[in-house]
């Protein structure tokens, strides 16, 4: 018997996006496009007849803006939400509304005719619509994920690129004991729910908390965007990485879309190297290159946490850190809005201990105590 597929309505004003957004999720065989819609009117109407497992949803559309539409529906008839934006500087601003109005996940507007585009995010969007289908909303408030990610397209499909390690950024930790420092460093890595899980948890942090480095899957540009809104909620200071960032207590540094963020030590301080590079584990920035570049630099001086979201970057890389002596943390089945990543990084054997998401601030004290 064939497993069901996920059913999506597409909700955009243009029609050449429509065309386009069809055309790549029916290449995935998992996902089918029960219909579209011009605008959120539309749509209402066709939910009425069936009602599908995931929409995607316009951000400006005339009549009703995708934002509205998406607290009204999330008020009435909570299905997952994947708002589709352009990099724009509004549009980023906008996105960051839709956090609390409930969309899981975030990608980009395909750009018509842009092969290019297409072999980086075609697949990107399919996964995004799974990992939606996953989502449970009643574990959640709201929550924002993407990534740059990419399968090249051939004769109208898209045909699996091989999926990269951390080897095509940095190579595997000596396996040398790593001298102590006086300060530990937390890596976090998470993915689909990341942004509001991790704005749970930072929240709960006070001003002198331990440095901590960050790899949100989120597209470029979103990322300055979502690091300022935490900024203006939590007592730590969180800004968007820059090469050369020094990692500092009570500070935060979120990777940057479409680049890598790797720690480096020099002496006893740690710093963060921001660089481009290829998908690894299919996701640029990927959790495996952060988490293996903290087992070669930090060892047992690291703290690592793995939180919701769909795939398996981050499993890999948290074996690593934990064999290097570093303590690592899981997110519980429980509070992840997808269990995915936290799912194979337990199955790898890399974890120490599995938390739910409201004590992952305090055990980050407790371990920065022990210290």
């Amino acid at each position: 018997m064939a497993a069901k597929k996920i059913r999506v309505l597409i909700i955009d004003d243009s029609a050449s996006v429509r065309q386009t957004l069809v055309s790549v999720l029916q290449s995935d065989p998992e996902i089918e496009v029960i219909g579209t819609a011009s605008d959120p009117f539309m749509a209402a109407k066709r939910i009425q007849d069936e009602i599908p497992d995931v929409i995607t949803l316009d951000v400006e559309m005339p009549r009703m803006d995708g934002i509205t539409f998406l607290r009204k529906l999330m008020s009435q008839k909570p299905i997952p939400v994947v708002m589709c934006s352009s990099l724009t500087e509004q549009g980023t601003e906008t996105l960051m509304q839709a956090l609390e109005a409930g969309a899981v996940d975030v990608i980009l507007k395909p750009k018509i005719g842009a092969a290019d585009f297409l072999a980086e995010q075609g697949a990107r969007i399919c996964e995004a619509v799974k990992g939606a289908a996953q989502a449970r909303l009643g574990r959640r408030s709201g929550a924002l994920a993407g990534a740059a990610q990419g399968e090249p397209r051939k004769e109208g499909r898209l045909v699996p690129q091989e999926k990269l390690t951390a080897d095509a950024m940095l190579p595997p930790p000596s396996g040398k004991a790593m001298a102590r420092t006086t300060e530990m460093v937390v890596c976090i890595g998470a993915s689909t729910g990341g942004t509001e899980a991790l704005r749970e948890l930072l929240e709960r942090l006070p001003a002198n908390s331990p440095g901590i480095v960050i790899v949100q899957h989120m597209p470029e540009k979103f990322t300055a965007a979502f690091a300022k809104r935490l900024n203006g909620l939590c007592e730590v200071e969180v800004k968007e990485a820059v090469d050369g960032d020094p990692v500092l207590r009570g500070h935060v540094l979120i990777a940057p879309g479409d680049q890598h963020m790797l720690l480096e030590r020099q002496g006893a301080r740690y710093h963060v190297s921001v660089r481009p590079g290829p998908l690894v584990s299919r996701h640029r920035p990927s959790v495996d290159v952060l988490f293996r570049s903290a087992a070669r630099s930090a060892g047992s001086n690291a703290m690592a946490v793995i939180m919701t979201g769909m795939g398996d970057d981050g499993a890999r890389g948290m074996l690593e850190m934990h064999q290097a002596g570093a303590y690592t943390v899981a997110q519980d089945e429980a509070s992840s809005v997808v269990f995915g990543m936290p799912k194979e990084a337990i199955a790898r054997g890399g974890v120490d201990k599995i938390l739910p998401l409201n004590l992952l601030a305090a055990e980050i004290q407790t371990e920065d105590r022990r210290r």
